[in-house]
């Protein structure tokens, strides 16, 4: 089922030169209503201007970005790796972005970008990943399917692309 897909980190350049596509799946989530710090409309200009900044950040080192590919080399997702810490916490990483364009959903990508995300992690030193999440949504099932911890709820935390107020549900995973 997943076996079209081809998950891999990529560098700073990779990043700039796939602005337009990053953009696409990430214009294509918020449109999908996901929750992930963007309200409707999104212009494509401001979502370029998002991956240029998170291309940006993997330069200097402070990020890690995996996509996912199809078997026609689009992408159809990506989550991010905050690596830059305070100084009392090199030991974290937080978990942002996991999005999979609406086209590529039930196919096990999202578990197979997580896993990837978690190798990472490895890889860097990190021993305590955290992220966040609307409370009630798909990608709760899928967190707690790929081991991570629920540490409570923030009722009216953050707004959905259309404006109403949602919960978000914090987790945390020790490698």
């Amino acid at each position: 089922m997943t076996g079209d897909v081809n998950v891999r980190r990529i560098s700073a350049g990779e990043a700039a030169e796939r602005m337009e596509a990053l953009a696409e799946v990430l214009v294509d989530c918020v449109e999908g209503g996901a929750s992930v710090s963007f309200m409707l409309p999104l212009p494509r200009e401001k979502a370029v201007a998002f991956w240029r900044g998170v291309a940006e950040g993997v330069a200097r080192g402070e990020r890690a970005l995996v996509i996912a590919e199809d078997g026609e080399g689009r992408i159809v997702g990506t989550v991010q790796m905050v690596l830059s810490q305070p100084d009392n916490q090199p030991h974290r990483a937080d978990i942002a972005k996991m999005l999979v364009h609406r086209r590529a959903r039930r196919r096990g990508i999202a578990q197979r970008l997580m896993n990837a995300i978690d190798e990472i992690a490895r890889e860097e030193g990190k021993t305590v990943l955290v992220l966040d999440t609307v409370t009630g949504g798909d990608a709760e099932r899928l967190y707690e399917r790929t081991g991570w911890q629920r540490a409570g709820v923030v009722p009216k935390y953050a707004l959905m692309p259309d404006g109403a107020f949602c919960a978000t549900t914090f987790y945390y995973k020790h490698l």
